[in-house]
């Protein structure tokens, strides 16, 4: 499988070049860091997907930052406008939010649920989630926004960010 060991090398070259200037143009786009990363991560999940054909394209960084230009389009406009933002909650509230969550997170697919623990829970940065689930940095990024999705999808409004996803740490 040498054919595909290079061709995950060669991505991750470009992975590693194009993602963070894909989150700042999707940021710019949606003003939210979290929904930025997802976009870049995206977009650069798509551009794996046809790697045999994208790597080829004398304009390929283009291709992957219009992807995630489009991708932060369609992003903003499936927002939904908060109309009264959430009070903040109490400990017991926030308690009781965290289990549905970690609930939530227990029927998450394997891969899923571990992305996501490692990123939200322990604060690991998508590189440190690939490393430490032996995988590259792009399908952890997918993991983690497709788990994230999937929690939305399952809690709907009882989803709290606040609660659940805090920063990953910086260091």
């Amino acid at each position: 499988m040498a054919g595909t060991s290079a061709r995950s090398e060669e991505f991750e070259v470009v992975y590693l070049e194009l993602f963070p200037r894909a989150a700042a143009l999707a940021y710019r786009l949606l003003g939210n860091r979290t929904a930025a990363e997802d976009v870049a991560a995206e977009a650069l999940a798509r551009a794996y997907a046809r790697w045999p054909k994208v790597s080829k394209l004398p304009y390929r960084d283009g291709w992957i930052l219009r992807v995630a230009t489009n991708l932060a389009i369609d992003a903003a406009r499936k927002r939904i406008p908060v109309t009264e933002p959430q009070e903040p909650l109490d400990a017991t509230e926030a308690a009781v939010v965290r289990m549905a969550l970690i609930g939530a997170l227990r029927t998450l697919p394997r891969r899923q649920r571990q992305a996501v623990a490692l990123r939200y829970l322990s604060g690991l940065r998508e590189n440190e989630v690939a490393e430490t689930l032996g995988i590259s940095a792009g399908t952890a990024s997918v993991h983690v926004r497709r788990g994230l999705d999937t929690l939305r999808g399952r809690l709907g409004k009882d989803f709290r960010e606040d609660v659940f996803v805090g920063e990953p740490n910086q260091a």
